[in-house]
């Protein structure tokens, strides 16, 4: 339940400072925030942000959620993250419980408060959608569009996020595992529906999927990072080719037709291609009317 007051809980107090500090809060003083949260009177939602992205946005928030948890105020004001404590996602390494590696990705995050959020709660769907698989795998299927539908039944109702953080943070949960899934065999088209798709993301979403990149393999890692770069260089490189001014005006296929006595085919279209290369050729100017390419038009072979 939300907590209300005037004065900084005590929860608040020792979050923010175990994630300045980089050290754990003590037991016993957890212990008594937890139970001064059991007394508080409800808190407002818009204040439940703010103290909470003050948290989350520390030097070391890793330590800062710890404490929350500690404190009891994760359970309180996020129950999807609670639940990630102690959850496995492969048996038998603790590197790889869902919450440890919560921390880890938003203690690598950017240090601002969208993309922080994101990382804190982009694994929540994880918890409903796991499944053992024969041999010991294991599987959490469609865990990021399910972990979008709680963030917008749960913390999206119960935290009073500003619009546009709760915008971004919704998309950035559905999208998370999308720039991880590229491979350099992606055609040009895949990588502008991509870029289509993170739309305004783009930049938090590339953030965020460096900083889900928590392999204790530093070859791996590399190879990650590596794969995300590329990825981010081939939309800036096809960002600006789509962007590059258009040497040849539109209405140019219905002028040749008309002034040349052609028909509607191919033939328009190898003809604008010629015109097209010696405007990049610079035998012809960019960006006329439609009537100087006509004329030049009429001097091709």
């Amino acid at each position: 339940m939300i907590r209300s007051g005037c004065e900084e809980p005590r929860w608040l107090t020792l979050a923010c400072e175990a994630g300045r500090t980089g050290q754990s809060c003590d037991l016993e003083h957890a212990a008594a925030a937890r139970a001064q949260g059991r007394a508080e009177p409800e808190r407002d939602p818009v204040q439940a942000y703010a103290l909470l992205t003050q948290a989350l946005c520390t030097r070391h928030p890793h330590v800062a959620m710890q404490a929350l948890h500690e404190t009891g105020a994760l359970a309180a004001y996020l129950p999807e993250l609670e639940a990630t404590v102690d959850f496995s996602q492969e048996a038998g390494r603790r590197h790889k419980d869902v919450w440890e590696h919560t921390k880890t990705v938003v203690w690598q995050s950017v240090p601002t408060p969208t993309v922080r959020w994101a990382a804190a709660l982009h694994d929540i769907g994880k918890v409903p959608t796991r499944r053992f698989l024969p041999g010991g795998g294991v599987t959490f299927h469609g865990h990021a569009e399910l972990g979008q539908r709680m963030f917008e039944r749960g913390p999206a109702r119960r935290i009073a996020f500003p619009e546009p953080v709760h915008v971004r943070v919704s998309e950035l949960i559905r999208l998370h595992l999308r720039p991880g899934q590229y491979e350099p065999g992606w055609t040009d088209s895949a990588v502008r529906r991509f870029r289509k798709e993170a739309g305004e993301h783009l930049d938090d979403l590339l953030n965020l999927s460096r900083a889900d990149i928590t392999s204790k393999r530093p070859g791996k890692r590399k190879r990650c990072l590596r794969s995300i770069s590329a990825l981010a260089k081939r939309i800036r490189a096809l960002d600006a080719l789509d962007n590059r001014p258009q040497p040849l005006p539109s209405g140019l296929g219905h002028a040749l037709i008309r002034e040349l006595g052609l028909t509607p085919g191919p033939q328009i279209k190898v003809l604008r291609e010629r015109l097209e290369q010696a405007c990049h050729a610079g035998t012809l100017e960019s960006g006329r009317e439609p009537s100087y390419y006509v004329a030049a038009a009429r001097e091709l072979d």
